[in-house]
């Protein structure tokens, strides 16, 4: 009988109970009741993957890296810190651009997608290394800035990713990738990049005396330098296309790679026994200039239209 009872008067507290958990608000019920949280039980297949790429760094390891934390460092490895943001956002996509290609069987690379080496790649300064040797938190956070307001923003041509070839400087005008490297690209044409005379080598000159410079060029030349230029051809973007020394014809990109020169965009004089090479920008000079880039942002333009001025006839567009 006291069981029954008993039964009775837990029933009637639970009926009592009952129309009160209903009615509360979701956030208020009792935790033991509380139902799962669809927004964040979510299984592991159904989270955004986070991309990454293989990094190949400087002692030979290669290291995987978040993406958007890798181009950071490209940023501050790549692009002086007092550079525009304008021109950092069009860094960042440009950076962004390259490494997907790489990856996607483009690399250079057979254990990495891409390295830390600027002249094979794209440079890479780890923020902490950059605090450490001086850099400041500002530009550190100017270049998380840039890649944040990118987040995932890469550009194609015909629904593909670009090449995302750049440099520093053009000397106020880019080159054809023809001229460069063989291969019309119609992207990567010649076009102005007014600005840039404040670039650290608009100008540069130097001087070989005629052995050093008949050595250079694997030459066997004779009598006074200034017997020895010939006609010289140039190219759309301004470099030199071929030129006559001794008698022999020499490619522009050949002469630039066994002298040395910052770029093919230079004039050549002889006096008495030396040979005066003055060069115009530093680099290939196929793509975006760096320095144009922020002349650019100076003068009011959006990373947009640096990108549309230098990358003519592709699209912006956020990957997956």
């Amino acid at each position: 009988m006291k069981r029954f009872w008993k039964e009775i008067l837990c029933a009637g507290v639970l009926g009592l109970a009952l129309p009160w958990l209903l009615t509360l608000p979701p956030g208020e019920q009792p935790e033991e009741t509380q139902a799962p949280n669809q927004e964040t039980d979510v299984t592991a297949e159904e989270q955004p993957a986070v991309q990454t790429v293989t990094v190949l760094l400087g002692d030979g390891s290669a290291a995987e890296m978040e993406l958007e934390q890798y181009l950071t460092g490209v940023l501050l490895g790549e692009m002086p810190a007092d550079f525009e943001m304008e021109a950092k956002k069009a860094q960042a996509v440009v950076a962004r651009t390259y490494a997907l290609r790489a990856r996607q069987g483009h690399s250079k690379h057979d254990t990495a997608d891409v390295c830390t080496d600027a002249a094979c790649c794209q440079g890479y300064f780890p923020p902490e290394d950059y605090i450490a040797q001086g850099g400041s938190q500002e530009a550190v956070a100017a270049a998380e800035q840039a890649v944040a307001e990118t987040a995932g923003q890469v550009l194609t041509y015909d629904g593909a990713l670009i090449e995302a070839t750049y440099f520093s400087c053009s000397g106020g005008r880019t080159e054809d990738a023809v001229a460069v490297w063989g291969s019309d690209v119609p992207y990567l044409q010649a076009t102005d990049s007014p600005g840039e005379e404040n670039a650290d080598h608009f100008i540069d000159t130097v001087t070989f005396s005629a052995e050093e410079f008949a050595a250079a060029i694997g030459a066997d030349l004779e009598g006074l330098p200034g017997e020895w230029i010939g006609e010289i051809t140039y190219t759309d973007g301004g470099g030199v296309d071929e030129i006559e020394i001794g008698g022999e014809i020499y490619g522009g990109t050949d002469l630039r790679r066994a002298l040395g020169l910052r770029s093919t965009a230079f004039s050549i004089s002889a006096v008495g026994d030396s040979v005066i090479i003055t060069t115009r920008g530093f680099g290939h000079r196929v793509g975006m200039s760096q320095y144009g880039a922020d002349a650019m942002a100076v003068q009011g333009s959006s990373y947009q239209e640096i990108l549309a001025h230098y990358y003519q006839g592709t699209s912006l567009e956020t990957g997956d």
